[in-house]
């Protein structure tokens, strides 16, 4: 077919290692945009301020209601506050004090990204702190790996 003539099914042009996860751009955001809650979970993770990194040895975590979170991207950039709401629906958070008027002079809460955020303090429980231990471990285990290469060399 098409792909044989210009030479894109060679293994060197596509980086792909697993069988069972597609590289078409089609399917990746079908499967993207029609995530369930649970995955979107995931996907809707922000990364750690830097004293928490060093704090937990994790570097992002899914956003969850009650965690403080600092906007540092866009129009509410610097704005702090606790997280009211994840509107996994919609991919956004709402925080406390990022709101705006309407015409009417009603105030509603905007709609903020996950990637424009840095979670600055986290609400743990024993499900989080499980998480955050197992993701620790696991960054461990990857340093020491390192560490023993350059040992060798």
């Amino acid at each position: 077919g098409i792909n044989a003539e210009y030479g894109t099914n060679n293994a060197s042009s596509r980086m792909k290692y697993s069988k069972n996860v597609s590289s078409s751009r089609r399917k990746s955001r079908k499967a993207h945009f029609n995530a369930p809650s649970n995955i979107r979970r995931k996907i809707m993770s922000a990364p750690l301020s830097k004293e928490l990194r060093t704090k937990h040895n994790v570097r992002s975590m899914p956003v969850r209601r009650d965690d403080e979170v600092k906007v540092v991207r866009g129009t509410y950039k610097g704005r702090e506050g606790k997280v009211i709401q994840c509107y996994r629906k919609k991919w956004v958070i709402y925080i406390e004090k990022v709101t705006r008027e309407k015409a009417n002079g009603q105030t509603i809460q905007v709609g903020i990204d996950t990637s424009k955020v840095v979670i600055t303090k986290l609400k743990i429980d024993k499900d989080r702190n499980r998480l955050l231990l197992r993701k620790a471990a696991g960054r461990s285990a990857g340093k020491d790996k390192t560490a023993e290469d350059v040992e060798v060399d």
